[in-house]
């Protein structure tokens, strides 16, 4: 039986970890920006002005669909509860990792 506790032993925590994995497996994260709770499907993070911000596409603002799919971009520090889900995404068609903002992006999705 795996515990929680034991599960996350020695593993990163907080939002930079939190967002890093889901790039990388392409997994969904849970957060409320702006008193709305989002389902967001991160592709990438990079700096502005100092600051860490991440493009995503919203799959759910207070459990419903967007009225149509477009990245938008969250302030990281405006992500609160910040929580990775088990829901896998494909990488949308509408992201350009060649485009000149994500000059300083950290890491950003496989479009593969």
């Amino acid at each position: 039986m795996k515990l929680p506790a034991d599960s996350d032993k020695g593993a990163p925590q907080g939002p930079v970890p939190t967002i890093f994995e889901a790039i990388v497996r392409k997994r969904c994260v849970v957060a409320t920006y702006n008193r709305v709770t989002m389902t967001l499907a991160p592709h990438v993070i990079y700096m502005r002005h100092g600051d860490l911000f991440i493009d995503a596409v919203a799959l759910e603002k207070d459990g419903k669909p967007p009225r149509e799919e477009k990245i938008g971009t969250f302030k990281l520090a405006g992500l609160n509860g910040l929580e990775l889900t088990g829901r896998d995404f494909p990488a949308s068609t509408l992201f350009h990792a060649n485009d000149a903002k994500y000059a300083e992006a950290l890491i950003a999705v496989d479009a593969a």
